[in-house]
């Protein structure tokens, strides 16, 4: 399959590397399609989701447990549900990137993490009911 973005341009993507959300993402609710990109280097901590229907919705994320040593997420039973995860090795999360105009004051959604079920090939954005984590995180300590 044919993906269009505005990061990499037009690139080739097996059917089975897309990400379905059947609610897609707060905030962009039409989009139920994405794909995610890492990079080679494995320094780099940044991870790209796109869309496959838009090329210009994207989102930086990144792995939130490199970063945040003392990060837990306990998914609630309903999202364990709708993303037919059997086992915790089915899942990969990520946290979504704020960007700012200073690197040092970028900041990560700890409080709704992306999860992926990479078995069935679903997403979800989960909101945890954690008070410990907000929308805003800082990424490089302060």
């Amino acid at each position: 399959m044919k993906v269009v973005t505005d990061v990499f341009g037009e690139i080739e993507v097996n059917d089975d590397a897309v990400i379905k959300f059947e609610s897609g993402i707060p905030g962009f609710e039409d989009q139920k399609s994405f794909i995610v990109i890492e990079e080679e280097d494995e320094n780099y901590p940044f991870v790209w989701m796109l869309s496959t229907a838009d090329p210009h919705v994207g989102f930086i994320m990144i792995d939130p447990f490199k970063t945040f040593s003392d990060y837990e997420v306990e998914l609630p039973q309903t999202a364990i549900e709708k993303l037919k995860i059997e086992s915790s090795e089915d899942v990969t999360i990520y946290t979504i990137i704020n960007l700012t105009e200073k690197p040092e004051d970028l900041t990560t959604n700890l409080q709704g993490p992306i999860v992926i079920n990479g078995r069935t090939g679903l997403g979800k954005q989960v909101i945890l009911d954690d008070e410990r984590y907000t929308t805003k995180h800082y990424v490089l300590k302060r």
